[in-house]
């Protein structure tokens, strides 16, 4: 997402990095393609003339600091005017009732089912106790679907089957929390269309009787400017406190992200990245603004890979690689790890200027390049991976039969990880060299 919006405005800055001086010309010729990249982002159009004309009149009135470029000057107004467009922080949960009850609604198809799940996952997480509640009694695998996350992340899901009524479920499902010390109620609510009147009726008498801390409207990204239309009839109708933005990985436009807080005012308050249960994140408006002006999101990167590590492991594994004892057992679980980060693709995004870096790569190669020595990881026994040394001619044909390479290619693999482990012995003995002559590298080394 915003892959094309990023390339037009990296576009835009490399012109405006090269401005001597600000001029009303100048600066109007900029913002015109500014403005472009974002309608074509599908971003509302009220929403994107304010933008322009905001950033227009700071660029004017702004007084050029000597040291700094003038039209880095104006890139720095766009990125802080972009994170005021996102939302300007992270707007966290808010619940203060106990137990407290989250409203999940939406559109039929917006995510609303797996979304929960992921809530709950990351509300668990933080040390909560979510129970799920299955208050779609129209579809007919929805309960079904809730069902089987539950069991996924080992939470407790409330169904009630054959029931039709979502009140009697909701109160049952309240009392149940009661009963069990369960401190948050997620409700997964029936997906509806803006037209379903008697639906949306059915939403109402709900939050009155739940009196939910949050009602989180669930929007698919790829449904663009339309997802404005969608926010601001349920808004009415129910007064949502914020938003779950899904599908962020895909190849949407990114309007929806854009417009939603100025024309709903609510915030977006989590993104889901990906189908996993933990491609589920916070959205924070800065992060995202630099990631859409090809600046980067370091801070995402490094939570994201806190998350995936065991920092235990990580320790141990570097003794390993210290005393030269790192086998291919320990190159299969790096390889796992790594892959908990996700694509590589969108993992080399969040480092600065990596945007363009994944434009003129095809990091697909390399993707495939890991899936295949994972592959080959995989076709070894356990013995093998630990004592390489047993790895014959003979051993070596049958993993290549048994991962679809040939004998070359796992040939290459075990050839890469004997010059790793060489290369880790040599740095061995060069950190107690050093550490004998007091951090100094002696003579003729």
């Amino acid at each position: 997402m915003f892959d094309a919006l990023s390339s037009k405005l990296q576009n835009v800055f490399r012109n405006l990095r090269g401005l001597g001086k600000i001029t009303e010309s100048n600066v109007a010729d900029s913002l015109r393609e500014v403005r472009m990249a974002l309608l074509e982002a599908d971003v509302n159009f009220k929403v994107a003339r304010d933008f322009i004309e905001r950033v227009k009149q700071k660029s004017l009135g702004v007084e050029v600091i000597q040291s700094i470029q003038p039209g880095q000057q104006i890139v720095k107004i766009i990125h802080d005017e972009l994170v005021a467009l996102l939302g300007s922080e992270n707007s966290g949960l808010e619940l203060r009732s106990s137990p407290a009850s989250i409203l999940m609604v939406g559109l039929h198809g917006s995510g609303k089912t797996t979304s929960s799940g992921k809530l709950a996952r990351l509300l668990h997480k933080q040390g909560r106790q979510p129970l799920l509640v299955a208050a779609d009694v129209y579809r007919p695998a929805a309960m079904d679907q809730l069902e089987t996350l539950g069991r996924q992340l080992n939470l407790p899901v409330f169904v009630k089957r054959g029931e039709k009524d979502v009140l009697r479920i909701a109160r049952e499902a309240m009392d149940y929390a009661r009963e069990n010390h369960r401190g948050t109620l997620i409700f997964d609510t029936a997906g509806r269309l803006q037209i379903d009147e008697p639906l949306v009726q059915e939403l109402v008498r709900l939050k009155e009787l739940v009196q939910p801390d949050e009602i989180l409207l669930v929007l698919d990204a790829a449904t663009g400017q339309e997802a404005v239309n969608v926010a601001t009839h349920f808004d009415r109708a129910l007064g949502v406190t914020g938003a779950i933005l899904t599908k962020l990985d895909g190849d949407a436009r990114g309007g929806a992200a854009l417009s939603f807080k100025s024309v709903v005012g609510r915030p977006i308050k989590f993104v889901g990245v990906g189908e996993k249960l933990e491609d589920f994140e916070p959205f924070h408006p800065e992060r995202m603004a630099s990631r859409i002006l090809g600046m980067g999101d370091v801070v995402s990167l490094v939570e994201r890979a806190a998350e995936a590590v065991d920092l235990a492991e990580a320790q141990k594994l570097e003794e390993k690689l210290r005393k030269g004892e790192f086998t291919l057992e320990d190159f299969l679980e790096q390889l796992r790890q790594m892959k908990k980060l996700g694509p590589l693709e969108n993992i080399v995004k969040m480092l600065p200027g990596g945007a363009e870096m994944a434009k003129g790569n095809d990091l697909s190669k390399s993707e495939k390049e890991f899936r295949r020595m994972e592959g080959i990881l995989c076709a070894m026994t356990r013995e093998e991976r630990r004592n390489p040394s047993l790895l014959n001619a003979r051993r070596r044909q049958r993993i290549a039969r048994g991962s679809g390479v040939t004998v070359a290619e796992v040939n290459t693999l075990l050839n890469k990880y004997y010059q790793m482990q060489q290369m880790m012995k040599k740095l061995g003995k060069l950190q107690k060299k050093m550490a004998r002559f007091g951090g100094m590298l002696p003579r003729g080394f």
